[in-house]
């Protein structure tokens, strides 16, 4: 068995019924989202605030185990992919210590990086995950979430096989940037993502027009992450056309 080196810090917000082994399919990537680290901890340790994740990854690269693998913690909230709603049951969370959008968000250390590659690593060895199955939290939870955002290096650690980026040529994409597309394109686009495994359900309190425009950021916060403005254009198309080759 691997050895992982963690730090114990046990939240008591968890569902006390242990799941199987196969129900374990994702990993789910989260920021904290808080001015600090001792915030975002307290936060995640205390039973009055029912939220919790398996691990969280502290800014000098500690992993401090909150929850085991083997019980459901509270990360994901309402959400869907694919087939699947409500992953928490089917996930591991994994929570990185990170202002987010509202304090500061900044990119993330070095340190933190290394240590969410061995982390990743050791997950897919224990519960065989897909690189597909890898997501940020605002991939599942398009209109409540941002995280973990456009500074998280999705590109590099689907280099170390963890997660799905596409293959194009950055030239050809960068003069794609900013080109108009037509109705026709954009409605190939929107069917692309929701191959890919977006929700097309939206709340009936909300317009279609804006969860689209959401979904597109959602969209661009991980794949397009130079430019997050809502808009598709024929760079986003062209994305889009590769990951669908990818996820399916």
């Amino acid at each position: 068995k691997m050895a992982l080196k963690t730090i114990l810090n046990y939240s008591p917000s968890f569902s006390s019924k242990k799941r199987n082994l196969k129900q374990i399919k994702f990993i789910i990537f989260h920021y904290t989202g808080m001015k600090s680290e001792l915030a975002a901890l307290t936060r995640l340790t205390n039973i009055q605030s029912k939220v919790s994740c398996h691990y969280l990854i502290k800014n000098n690269g500690e992993i401090i185990k909150l929850v085991p693998d083997l019980y459901i913690a509270w990360h994901a909230g309402e959400s869907s992919w694919k087939n699947y709603k409500s992953l928490n049951k089917n996930s591991i969370g994994i929570e990185i210590t990170n202002p987010g959008h509202d304090h500061g968000y900044r990119k993330f250390t070095k340190k933190q990086i290394t240590s969410l590659l061995k982390l990743s690593r050791f997950l897919i060895k224990e519960y065989k995950i897909s690189s597909k199955n890898f997501l940020g939290h605002s991939d599942i939870a398009v209109l409540r979430k941002k995280d973990p955002g456009e500074k998280f290096p999705w590109e590099y650690l689907s280099r170390n096989k963890i997660g799905v980026w596409h293959k194009l040529n950055k030239k050809e994409l960068t003069n794609n940037r900013k080109h108009k597309i037509n109705k026709v394109e954009e409605s190939i686009f929107f069917n692309n993502m929701f191959k890919i495994g977006y929700s097309k359900e939206y709340p009936k309190n909300d317009s279609k027009k804006k969860y689209l425009i959401e979904l597109a950021k959602t969209f661009q916060r991980r794949f397009r992450q130079e430019l997050v403005d809502g808009k598709i254009d024929q760079e986003c198309l062209l994305i889009s056309k590769s990951l669908v080759k990818i996820f399916n």
